[in-house]
């Protein structure tokens, strides 16, 4: 039993993991605009993302069901990790002198040291079931190349990984952690590609950024039937995979009677914070009704 007025940390047995990820789409009052296609710029259809991501991940995308099943195959990975903790700030509430309670989620356990895993084993794992051998994908300071890496790891697959060129310079830890899963990992802009080679003719220092190695990464993929493309962030099943954390979060916090009155955290892409809020938000307010805002 969990004493609420002395625990620091609130943990779930490995039999109590949640087996669905929550898809917040099926709970919003006005369903998302669809994706437009680059070119046409007229809405974008499975055709149009199958050279990317396998069938599975593409049904994940525009789907509408409220929970949808985490495969046993990935279950099976998660458990290496999950599920995180949940620790109380308590020493933190005292120097504050707040009345607050203070709860943080920690997802700093997971093999490659970030959430990004959440997402990166269930892409592998749905590539790999479709026969996909191969994923690309690109990277910034190293965290989701370094979580794709460790995901194609567990399946057999192979992993090739454009990381942004002052990043490549500046982490190179981050780029053995990649190699040491099997990853091959370039700098970029890179000269394996007609547009790195474009950019490094203009500028061999080029510095690099994130939308020039999604460009070289997507080439490599479109290129190869049997590789496919790995995104980390933005797309509705990544926040859909990222769930766990939020539905791990409510029974964590069900143990000690505490429901949150407050939501804090970062947002780049948004799945980060997304994975914890969407749960815990539609958990609160109940999962037809309108999320309220107030809580973020």
């Amino acid at each position: 039993m969990v004493n609420p007025e002395t625990a620091s940390k609130i943990l779930l047995d490995e039999s109590e993991m949640p087996t669905q990820w929550y898809n917040i789409v099926a709970d919003l009052p006005v369903p998302p605009p669809p994706a437009l296609h680059p070119g046409t710029h007229e809405p974008a259809g499975p055709e149009d993302f199958a050279p990317l991501f396998p069938m599975a991940l593409i049904e994940q995308e525009v789907s509408t069901e409220r929970y949808i099943d985490i495969p046993g195959g990935v279950l099976d990975v998660y458990k290496l990790w999950r599920p995180s903790p949940l620790y109380r700030a308590r020493r933190l509430e005292k120097l504050l002198d707040t009345p607050a309670k203070i709860y943080y989620k920690y997802e700093g356990v997971s093999p490659s040291g970030s959430h990004k895993t959440n997402t990166s084993v269930p892409q592998a794992y749905y590539n790999h079931q479709e026969g996909i051998t191969k994923l690309t994908t690109e990277t910034g300071a190293g965290q989701w190349g370094s979580a794709l890496a460790f995901a194609t790891a567990q399946y057999g697959m192979e992993c090739e990984v454009w990381q942004v060129a002052a990043s490549y310079r500046a982490k190179p830890y981050r780029r053995t952690m990649m190699e040491i899963w099997g990853a091959s990992v370039h700098a970029s802009p890179s000269e394996l590609t007609e547009f790195g080679r474009k950019l490094l003719a203009e500028n061999p220092d080029h510095p690099g950024s994130l939308g020039i190695a999604i460009s070289e990464a997507v080439s490599e993929a479109v290129a190869d039937p049997k590789t496919r493309y790995a995104l980390g962030s933005v797309l509705n099943h990544v926040l859909l995979h990222q769930t766990i954390i939020g539905e791990e979060a409510l029974l964590q916090l069900a143990k000690v009677g505490d429901v949150p009155d407050v939501l804090v955290g970062c947002t780049g892409g948004g799945s980060n914070f997304g994975g914890l809020a969407s749960p815990v938000l539609a958990g609160k307010v109940g999962r037809q009704d309108e999320p309220d805002d107030s809580l973020c």
